[in-house]
């Protein structure tokens, strides 16, 4: 492995290290040379048997109130059934809450799963379980399934294979991480692109003298490396290494993916412009630009007190955003090759507390799925009178994990190998949901 380093001096992004003053050439991207061009080529077409070429994961952090959005208990005593009436849906006999009448309009291309469950209500701990769907410390001892996705997959182009917006979930530290695989297949933070003149970090077009001269001095560097390298076995040729060195450098198809300007004023409206509908937007862009995997991080569900004041507020903005995303998935034929996942890391308690709140439940949670082959309009599981308990096809996180990778053409069960040399397997459990496809 060979690092090339151009400045000494601290700039630290949110990796630790600069982008452009760091290229571990070596390992480019994280790859060994040997096998950069080999990564590339299989990431070019799906692996077979999969569904989707990408997937696209909303993740609510803090935890959704089923009750009070996809699962509501019109029946129940006050304390559980909450202030908000239900409203029919596209899909006969279904009813959600009335917050959300934008989503009624398109659960039939949507699949509900209403038996999501786990038994954990700690932050850290049941975000890295589902974002792994593997049962850990709250640290995060296993990569997410983001990460795992861009080790399998490989890095095409010059857009990196997983991408965060605007960056990874995070109560205390930072979740849903690489873990053992290491920092190579860490999500790209893209951002908030609902700012104003929204650019990513590097990917400016108007480069001054200053970044035209350092990213001279980085393609200096490369040649020099690849005259080093010239004639190894390892290579195919120099002349694609210093290609391929050379398009990551001065590309113009990232900045292209996350030209989020270029999109219609109209849509961009439609969407919401939230931080959370133009997330939304932006993920729609990268993974029609090849991205493998995109989390939207959509925060702020956490409600132990006055939870429908926070929900008010909260549940049009989610209305908006995710529904937009649906139709214009939909619209624009991004779901034939794209599985979106919608969910959080637990539920919201039956009964509403002292303080006018729900608390944590990992006992039951409302998910969504669409694309890739999903059964459109499906409703699976079920949870009791009180929404406490499932009592229909209970769907873990290692499920739900196990059927993204599933749906990507990614053995769920193949044994990686951790820095120690120990064999682990990607899942230790789960299956995939079989009832969501058609």
């Amino acid at each position: 492995m060979i690092d090339v380093v151009l400045n000494r001096q601290p700039h630290a992004n949110c990796t630790g290290t600069s982008r452009r003053d760091f290229l571990r050439v070596g390992a480019l991207a994280g790859l060994s040379l040997p096998s950069l061009l080999r990564a590339e080529a299989r990431a070019t077409s799906p692996a077979a048997g999969a569904r989707a070429k990408s997937v696209v994961l909303v993740f609510l952090g803090g935890g959704l109130s089923h009750h009070d959005s996809f699962d509501p208990k019109p029946d129940a005593p006050d304390d559980v059934r909450g202030k908000y009436a239900t409203i029919p849906t596209a899909v006969p006999g279904l009813r959600i809450s009335e917050r959300l009448p934008r989503m009624a309009q398109v659960m039939n291309r949507l699949a509900l799963v209403r038996s999501g469950a786990h038994n954990n209500d700690h932050h850290e701990t049941a975000t890295n379980w589902v974002l792994s769907g593997r049962f850990g410390t709250p640290f995060g001892d296993y990569p997410a399934v983001g990460a795992v996705v861009a080790h399998e997959t490989g890095f095409s182009g010059t857009l990196p294979p997983y991408v965060a917006v605007p960056r990874n979930p995070s109560f205390t530290w930072e979740l849903g991480k690489s873990a053992f695989l290491g920092g190579r297949y860490e999500s790209f933070k893209a951002g908030d692109p609902s700012q104003t003149n929204y650019k990513v970090q590097d990917l400016s077009s108007e480069a001054d003298a200053k970044k035209a001269a350092r990213r001279d001095t980085l393609l200096k560097a490369v040649d020099g490396l690849a005259q080093k390298v010239e004639g190894n076995d390892q290579i195919a040729t120099y002349d694609e290494f210093h290609a391929r060195a050379r398009e990551m450098v001065l590309s113009t198809e990232a900045r292209s993916a996350f030209a989020i300007e270029r999109e219609p004023e109209k849509l961009r409206d439609r969407y919401g412009r939230s931080t959370a509908g133009q997330s939304m937007l932006l993920a729609r862009r990268l993974v029609e630009s090849g991205v493998r995997f995109v989390t939207v991080n959509y925060g702020g569900w956490d409600h132990h007190g006055k939870i429908f004041e926070g929900l008010d507020k909260k549940l049009p903005e989610f209305d908006q955003a995710v529904s937009a995303l649906v139709e214009d998935m939909s619209a624009r034929g991004t779901f034939e090759n794209t599985l979106l996942v919608v969910m959080g890391e637990f539920g919201r308690t039956p009964k509403i507390n002292k303080d006018a709140g729900r608390d944590h439940w990992g006992q039951a949670a409302s998910l969504l799925f669409a694309g890739a082959g999903v059964k459109p309009g499906l409703v699976l599981g079920k949870t009791d009178r009180q929404g406490a308990y499932t009592t229909q096809r209970p769907v873990t996180p290692a499920d739900v994990a196990y059927t993204i990778l599933d749906t990507m053409g990614i053995d769920p069960r193949k044994q990686l190998t951790t820095p120690d040399g120990r064999p682990l397997e990607v899942l230790d459990q789960g299956e995939t949901v079989k009832e969501l496809f058609e």
